[in-house]
């Protein structure tokens, strides 16, 4: 006899099936089964065998209700199913027009509803095998008495109805929609149990506290949450809680978060920012600022080191030496100190001398001996600038040479008969 992981039903339920292993058809994984569940008789895909460790594990996992989901419930979230047989292609083919027929169901109870007026969301619509039983999910934040709605649905499809009340999970878990990272929800296709998340563990793991980032389409924190904390739980285990302040004589240090590839924290420091210390050195940084002293990261200490001597060779190029060298000999010395040739420094200026663009190179060659004038050979001296003469100062009356004062037109006029100007005429004159 073998175990058997079963999938059934579409809020994915878990189930465990019990086989006897036949020598004519072996069960394998993927394979699609008739099964008797608490819901009835329905069909099941096979997941897998499970060992005795793996069927202890899928007995201990928790339903959506002690997740803090809300909806209490009493079902277990795994459950004995019992093997009928195996599917045939007629029970395979039936299939697709079952799942046609519940969305022209699904339609029409929507419109039954809008009559009772009642605070809850249809979400999916459910026909057990040969038609024999019909599932409503919905979704309310309260009780709701839909026992009128319940028998209008019974009068319109003729079956026996059975409504059952899911979370907000539960809702994305049916619906299979595809979460912010832009894949499908890992409720809707492999994740099994919906484990309890708190804003604690996104504090813990760095992220924003942005709930647009964090939470996902049933309007909860992500499943993802849960996956890494773990690893950063196992960091915070030896350091106070995040966003905590260590009060210090320089101001308040606040522990902004961990380093998860360095295994360091990130502290905020006053007038410094944000520096990271290794997890294993925290202690020591906690004693030493708590005292009022100053603390040097790694890279600052790196930074500050003495740096090697730099030596001048005999050329006056600056040569970084290395700090352990021996030291050189008399030989060498003399070497470094003797002047070279004089030749061999006209051939190292020109070589260290910046290269001249070509209009510099003109400027040079128009540039004449100083003392020489324009057109003159080099060897000549310009002739000397005639001396200024001095002014001679005003005596008596002002000699204007050869100008000519203008006479005064003031109030004169032409005479209108053509002749010269008139002056004008005296008030009071005869």
């Amino acid at each position: 006899m073998s175990k058997y992981l079963a999938i059934f039903g579409k809020p994915r339920y878990l189930g465990i099936v019990l086989y006897e292993e036949d020598e004519t058809q072996k069960m394998e994984k993927g394979d699609t089964i008739i099964v008797e569940s608490y819901r009835g008789e329905e069909m099941a895909i096979v997941a897998g065998e499970l060992t005795e460790s793996e069927e202890k594990k899928y007995r201990q996992l928790k339903n959506a209700s002690e997740s803090g989901d809300g909806i209490k419930t009493s079902e277990p979230v795994v459950t004995d199913l019992v093997f009928l047989k195996f599917a045939s292609e007629r029970d395979i083919e039936a299939e697709p027009e079952i799942r046609a027929e519940e969305k022209e169901i699904f339609k029409q109870a929507k419109e039954l509803l809008k009559p009772h007026d009642l605070d809850m969301k249809l979400i999916d619509v459910e026909f057990l095998r040969k038609r024999k039983k019909l599932f409503f999910y919905f979704s309310s934040e309260q009780r709701v008495d839909f026992r009128a709605y319940v028998r209008d649905l019974a009068r319109e499809f003729k079956t026996r109805i059975e409504l059952r009340q899911i979370g907000v999970r539960d809702e994305a878990k049916i619906i299979r929609g595809v979460s912010p990272c832009g894949l499908p929800c890992c409720c809707s296709y492999w994740l099994n149990q919906f484990a309890p998340i708190n804003i604690r563990m996104v504090k813990e793991q760095n992220l924003a506290l942005n709930p647009s980032k964090i939470s996902g389409i049933c309007g909860r924190l992500m499943c993802c949450m849960h996956y890494e904390h773990n690893v950063y739980h196992e960091l915070w285990a030896s350091l106070p809680n995040p966003g905590s302040k260590i009060k210090t004589p320089n101001g308040n240090i606040i522990v902004a978060g961990v380093d998860l590839a360095n295994k360091g924290v990130r502290c905020l420091v006053p007038g410094r920012g944000e520096i990271k210390v290794p997890i294993s050195r925290f202690e020591e940084f906690k004693q030493t600022v708590l005292e009022g002293k100053e603390w040097n990261t790694e890279e600052e200490n790196e930074s500050r080191a003495p740096s090697a001597p730099v030596v001048k060779n005999r050329f006056g190029t600056s040569i970084k030496m290395e700090r352990e060298t021996a030291e050189p000999s008399q030989e060498e010395k003399s070497q470094q100190t003797r002047r070279p040739p004089q030749r061999e420094r006209r051939e190292k200026t020109s070589e260290n001398a910046a290269p001249q663009s070509e209009q510099q190179q003109k400027k040079k060659r128009r540039k004449r001996p100083r003392g020489t004038a324009p057109g003159q050979p080099d060897g000549q001296q310009a002739s000397p600038r005639p001396e200024k003469q001095p002014v001679p100062k005003e005596t008596g009356d002002k000699d204007h040479g050869s100008k000519t004062r203008r006479p005064h037109r003031r109030g004169r006029r032409k005479n209108k008969n053509g002749g010269g100007a008139v002056a004008p005429e005296r008030e009071g004159g005869n």
